[in-house]
């Protein structure tokens, strides 16, 4: 590394060397003064690549998209003021999703806070409630002492923001001027402090092995599940390597149907995937089903479901033993039905289970399941071929025959993330599929797939609704500067598509001002500015011909659906309606 100038230098290199350490690879930035310090030590690093945006709202999401995509702690860096301030989005998204960022905020010197400064807010809170840990550094010192406090306390905010439950981890650091490198005075510091230790470690080595399952718990549900037939496995936001397989062996063992929605991973891939429900949705809204498929038991995976009819489904059951597997943070039980949870590896608990279970043969509960998911498969298919019209529903039954093994599919939030669920089938090929189901908003979502594109090392398709898409359109811009492969299929139904689903719409005053807000933008124009290509489909085979043809030319490209909200709406009725027949005809 390069010898710092000063002390402020080798104070900030201590601490990115120490990110560095730690497993940082990646730091995200926006250009700024007070920053510069931070910005120049990382982008000096031999170890690190600094990714430099233009928008601090939209980095921090590309932060976080980068961190999931590459399972690895990213940093995200800004300078004074609001710059930190609009980090808040993507930081607790990255809280709720459990997303390892390490958030570090340049900050004015303690002696101007509160003085009327410019460019000065209350930084040393900012993030308070949504960060695993936080702390407001002095003003840089280079002596031995300083150097080691810096460094430690990095290990410190890296092992919190890496142990289970995830998350991020704010270091707010002060700087007077000079913030150049000018050579100025540096205290004598010996090698670990000013260096860091020997081999590359950690200035203080940290663990984050996951928690490992009580044998008590451990034995307690593994008599649960020996004795009860009727048992479901309900499987939420989850992406942890193994857990497919791990999960799909104890279902297995206990013939029990897995309720899996698929940004679980569990409805992709080459794992056995036959006990696996992929059309729950459609199912579970048949009248009277969801009473007459009565559980005794119910084991959770993951983060709460989506899907508002699965959730309808658990809590209708309170009776009926619900145990959830969790590895930290807020319990996943919104409905208060949990008569047990444990705090564990998933992927440990699965593998514990089924070394104590003998398997169990078919009967009667797992045959009228499988009965009743043919049905509901076979007539969702029937009618997804018959819809020749756009249906927004179709994007992801159609997506799930176009994309590559192996390859990320990245959802937006409101309909896509549960078009997704409804629609998309279960498959071999290994399709990771992601979405910023932490908080569930719609901001950030185009920079947070960028982020995941700059890691992946395989095509990612984004698909995202209009008003989703205007929201983060400056994301665009880390496409060109990057040169990132992204295919963005937009759905575009001039609106709010998710509130025509809701009780808004039967109600009706006010409905287009205040919740359909049509807009009327042409998104064209916006994403040949960043240099993207933009395609709008008329029909099927021409949908298919442009994704086929985005993931072959690379870079930026837009394929829009053109959807009409009301009528996408009565076609997901259709979609209901004929599963509800089938089922009955079962």
């Amino acid at each position: 590394m390069r010898e710092p100038e000063n002390a402020t230098y080798s104070f900030c290199s201590a601490l990115v060397d120490e990110l560095w350490r730690g497993g940082v690879r990646d730091v995200c930035l926006c250009p700024g003064s007070r920053s510069a310090p931070l910005a120049l030590s990382a982008w000096r690093h031999p170890g690190l690549r600094t990714w430099t945006l233009l928008d601090e709202r939209g980095m921090g999401f590309f932060a976080t998209g980068l961190a999931r995509a590459s399972r690895r702690p990213v940093a995200a860096l800004t300078t004074s003021g609001t710059a930190a301030a609009n980090l808040l989005p993507a930081v607790v998204e990255a809280y709720f999703a459990g997303v390892p960022l390490v958030v570090v905020t340049a900050d004015r010197p303690h002696e101007v806070r509160g003085f009327g400064a410019l460019q000065t807010v209350g930084q040393v809170r900012l993030f308070e409630g949504h960060v695993k840990f936080s702390a407001d550094l002095p003003l840089p010192e280079a002596d031995d002492r300083g150097l080691r406090f810096v460094r430690s306390l990095t290990c410190r905010a890296l092992q919190e923001a890496c142990s289970s439950p995830q998350g991020p981890a704010h270091l707010n650091v002060p700087l007077r001027e000079p913030l150049v490198p000018v050579p100025g005075p540096l205290p004598a510091a010996s090698s670990d402090a000013a260096r860091g230790r020997p081999g590359g470690g950690p200035y203080t080595a940290w663990s984050t092995e996951p928690w490992a399952a009580r044998e008590h718990d451990v034995a307690e549900l593994a008599e649960w599940l020996g004795r009860c037939e009727r048992g479901v496995i309900v499987c939420g936001p989850l992406d942890r390597p193994g857990f497919p397989d791990a999960v799909a062996e104890l279902a297995g063992l206990v013939s029990y149907p897995v309720l899996a929605e698929p940004l679980s991973q569990v409805r992709a891939g080459p794992h056995d995937r036959s006990q696996v429900v992929d059309c729950g949705e459609a199912l579970l809204r048949v009248p009277g089903l969801a009473e007459t498929l009565t559980p005794e038991v119910v084991l959770r995976f993951g983060a709460t479901p989506t899907s508002r009819t699965l959730q309808a489904y658990l809590s209708a059951h309170p009776r009926a033993h619900h145990v959830v597997v969790h590895e930290g943070g807020a319990w996943p039980d919104p409905d208060h039905v949990a008569g047990r949870v444990v705090h564990a590896d998933p992927v440990q608990v699965c593998r514990a289970l089924a070394q104590r279970l003998q398997p169990r043969a078919r009967g009667a509960w797992w045959r009228t399941w499988s009965r009743l998911q043919g049905a509901a498969r076979e007539a969702l298919r029937h009618f997804l071929q018959g819809v020749s019209e756009p249906f927004e529903g179709r994007v992801f039954w159609e997506l799930a025959a176009l994309l590559p093994d192996p390859s990320v599919l990245f959802v937006g939030n409101s309909m896509p993330v549960r078009d997704l669920d409804a629609f998309f089938p279960c498959t071999e090929k290994r399709v990771r599929m992601l979405a910023n189901r932490g908080a569930s908003g719609i901001d950030g979502v185009v920079s947070s797939a960028l982020g995941v594109a700059a890691a992946a090392g395989q095509p990612v398709v984004l698909v995202v609704g209009d008003v989703s898409f205007y929201h983060d359109l400056n994301g665009l811009l880390a496409a060109r500067r990057f040169g990132l492969d992204l295919v963005v299929v937009l759905l575009h139904n001039d609106g709010g598509g998710v509130f025509s689903f809701l009780p808004q719409a039967e109600h009706g005053e006010g409905f287009e001002e205040l919740f359909g807000t049509p807009h009327g933008l042409d998104f064209r124009p916006a994403v040949e500015m960043f240099g993207g290509r933009y395609q709008r489909v008329r029909g099927w085979e021409d949908f298919r011909e442009a994704v086929r043809d985005g993931l072959g030319a690379g870079g930026l490209q837009v394929v829009e659906v053109r959807t009409d909200r009301r009528r996408n709406a009565e076609l997901h009725r259709a979609a209901w309606a004929a599963v509800t027949h089938a089922v009955g005809q079962a």
